[in-house]
C-alpha cells in the first residue's frame, strides 16, 4: 500500500534501490515530521513554509538537494562527494551517511526557522 506521494514515487525506482530510498525518507521524516511530503520539479520534496530537502533517483547516484547554502556550510564534510551548487551526489554504490544527512537536515530546518 502506497501511504504518500514520496512512497510513489520510490515504488516506481528500480527494486535494488527502493530500500535505501525509503531509509532515506524515513531519515528525513525523522528531523522534519512537520513537513508536508510533496513532488516538486519531478522529485521527492520536504515543504515546511519553503522547500527545505528535495531527494532523487538517478542511474548510479542519490541525489540530495539541501540548497546552496547547506551545501556551503557542509563544505568540508562534502569534500567525498560530488556537488553543485545544490545538489550533493551519493554513489550508488556506496552506504549513505545518514548521520551527515540528519545533520544537514536539522541545519536546513535551524536555517528556515531563522527566516
Amino acid at each position: 500500500m502506497v501511504e504518500s506521494v514520496i512512497d510513489a514515487y520510490i515504488a516506481e525506482c528500480p527494486a535494488e534501490r527502493q530500500e535505501i530510498l525509503t531509509q532515506l525518507k524515513q531519515v528525513i521524516k525523522d528531523v522534519l515530521p512537520e513537513a508536508e511530503e510533496k513532488i516538486k520539479y519531478g522529485i521527492p520534496t520536504f515543504y515546511q513554509n519553503e522547500n527545505i530537502i528535495h531527494f532523487s533517483n538517478a542511474k548510479n547516484h542519490i541525489g540530495f538537494y539541501p540548497t546552496p547554502s547547506a551545501i556551503n556550510h557542509f563544505e568540508v564534510k562534502l569534500i567525498p562527494y560530488k556537488t553543485s551548487k545544490g545538489a550533493i551526489q551519493f554513489p550508488a554504490e556506496k552506504e549513505l551517511l545518514f548521520e551527515l544527512i540528519r545533520e544537514i537536515c536539522l541545519w536546513r530546518l535551524e536555517e528556515m526557522k531563522r527566516k
